[in-house]
């Protein structure tokens, strides 16, 4: 599961049966901290989400595990409306860098 920033919405009348009758949504996935990365994404909204809400997404196979998303055609669904993020005082994220050797 991954945070993700809802940006908007696509309209899409004429598409593939597979994709059913849900709403897609355009968003961005971002860390605790608030980083976010580069690119927008679209999603399949199961949970009634808008533009400025925060959300958890599903990706891949986890994204058809769902009741609702058995028989669609997605590997990005929005599963969660955030409200809070709670974490235990000094217990922050760490990120860690790597680093490539020139050979």
């Amino acid at each position: 599961m991954q945070l993700g920033n809802v940006l908007g919405s696509v309209t899409a009348p004429q598409h593939v049966a597979g994709l059913g009758s849900h709403r897609l949504l355009v968003v961005q996935r971002v860390g605790i901290g608030d980083a976010t990365e580069d690119t927008c994404e679209v999603a399949v909204d199961l949970v009634g989400a808008g533009p400025g809400d925060r959300v958890l997404l599903v990706t891949g196979s986890a994204a058809r595990q769902v009741q609702e998303t058995r028989t669609l055609a997605t590997d990005l669904a929005i599963v969660a409306i955030v409200d809070s993020i709670d974490l235990i005082e000094g217990m922050a994220p760490r990120v860690l860098v790597t680093t490539r050797s020139a050979s």
